[in-house]
């Protein structure tokens, strides 16, 4: 039988920095993760973070910058941390996460619809009017990484906005997701996006144990065979899980550091990217945490395209950086696959409003951390951003890359009844050049 000892990945500068650190009195804690690590006998469970740009952000203005063309607009570009790749001048901060980071420039897709796209990308299907109610990847994550008998459900979705009514379809309730909304008549939970009611009501555990003993024997003497009787026993049973441990304490961000609050932003998509990454780091395999508006902008910005933009990325920048970095800090961004799109790009010639509008044609997103090989550029657009020139990629190809960086086997199937569905649509292949 293997051993691992607790300070075998450590090299003698390293030990002496940390004790250095502590006899200074200075906090350690971006080692103790890698402590604890080492003194374990796993590594980190694989696990997913959507960042969702619901409306469809302007690759023009993120990702994809055009300077010194007309299509580009007054947005210039910036170096980052890898020679040779650039990003708008609104993300700075990700700049100097780039060795992590990938960027797909050639996304190509068909729908340019708000509703269609978003179930395009969410469920890596195309909308056919079909009998198939095919899950989000939250939920196809959550069947296939969820730890056995975890407290925390597979699938937390924070702040969620999305335009359809989507969820986990034929994989079923399970694997739904949990919502945090945010949204709350307590200042105290919005501010920290806690969720509400995980305290027994009349702070009384015993009548609660008295109220569970007294479903368990009502559902014994009644059958549970319809979908409505199961998906409300999945639920409850999901509700009591939480309340009996509190969440595992993944909601009290009161437990972090003022500094490191402050550097997520305070706001709801950052301290919701800081509880994405307590959320991980308990075993919840897949997070989804929503940015659709800030201020008085959105992403959908068909009007004064570039402050909106602006205005957008100061909330998103830092809230994307620091997550990098704190996982990186914490031991977890091999082991957690960071995605950030939206469900289109905007068109890159500028409209009379100033604005830009929707774009499925050649239009960018970012993975980082997991298997991705990061700091590379995969596919262009033309010099006016009209079209894909190199290495064209499709929703469907998105998604098995992303299947492959969480170790899934794209070319598997899922059951629906005695049906298998692939899970990934017809055509989808894994982009090798992005998987370290």
């Amino acid at each position: 039988m293997s051993m691992t000892r607790p300070f075998e990945t450590f090299s003698r500068r390293d030990l002496f920095r940390i004790a250095a650190a502590s006899v200074g009195g200075i906090s350690c804690s971006p080692w103790l993760p890698k402590l604890a690590m080492a003194a374990g006998t796993k590594r980190p469970p694989k696990a997913c973070i959507l960042l969702w740009m619901a409306g469809g952000p302007s690759q023009m203005e993120t990702l994809d910058p055009k300077p010194g063309h007309r299509n580009g607009g007054p947005t210039q570009a910036i170096s980052t941390a890898v020679p040779g790749i650039e990003l708008s001048q609104n993300l700075p901060g990700l700049a100097t996460q780039m060795k992590d980071v990938a960027l797909v420039r050639s996304m190509k897709t068909r729908e340019g619809d708000h509703g269609r796209a978003t179930q395009l990308m969410m469920t890596g299907y195309r909308p056919m009017g079909g009998m198939t109610d095919y899950p989000v990847f939250g939920s196809l994550i959550s069947h296939r990484l969820k730890p056995a008998g975890s407290p925390l459900p597979g699938f937390v979705s924070i702040a969620p906005f999305r335009f359809g009514n989507l969820g986990s379809g034929f994989l079923g309730p399970d694997h739904s997701p949990l919502v945090v909304s945010g949204a709350s008549n307590d200042p105290n939970t919005r501010a920290n996006l806690t969720v509400e009611n995980l305290d027994v009501a009349g702070g009384n555990p015993d009548a609660l144990s008295e109220r569970q003993g007294l479903l368990e024997m009502l559902r014994r003497g009644s059958p549970q065979s319809s979908a409505a009787a199961l998906k409300h026993a999945s639920v409850y049973d999901q509700a009591m899980r939480m309340v009996e441990t509190r969440g595992e304490g993944a909601f009290d961000l009161d437990e972090e550091k003022t500094e490191l609050r402050d550097a997520y932003g305070r706001n709801r998509f950052g301290q919701g990217c800081l509880l994405a990454r307590r959320l991980v780091e308990r075993g919840v395999p897949f997070v989804e945490v929503s940015l659709d508006a800030a201020g008085q902008g959105s992403w959908d910005s068909h009007v004064d395209n570039f402050s909106t933009v602006s205005s957008m990325c100061e909330v998103l920048d830092p809230a994307w950086t620091t997550l990098m970095s704190d996982l990186r800090d914490r031991g977890m961004l091999e082991s957690t696959l960071v995605v950030w799109m939206g469900e289109f790009g905007r068109t890159p010639r500028i409209n009379p409003n100033r604005g830009r509008d929707h774009f499925p044609d050649a239009w960018s997103v970012a993975l980082g951390g997991g298997a991705i090989a990061g700091g590379q550029v995969y596919g262009k657009t033309s010099a006016d951003g009209m079209e894909v020139s190199d290495n064209p990629v499709s929703a469907s190809d998105l998604y098995a890359t992303m299947l492959e960086a969480l170790g899934i086997d794209s070319s598997g199937d899922n059951a629906m009844g005695n049906r298998p569905i692939p899970l990934v649509d017809e055509g989808g292949t894994p982009i090798r050049e992005l998987l370290g």
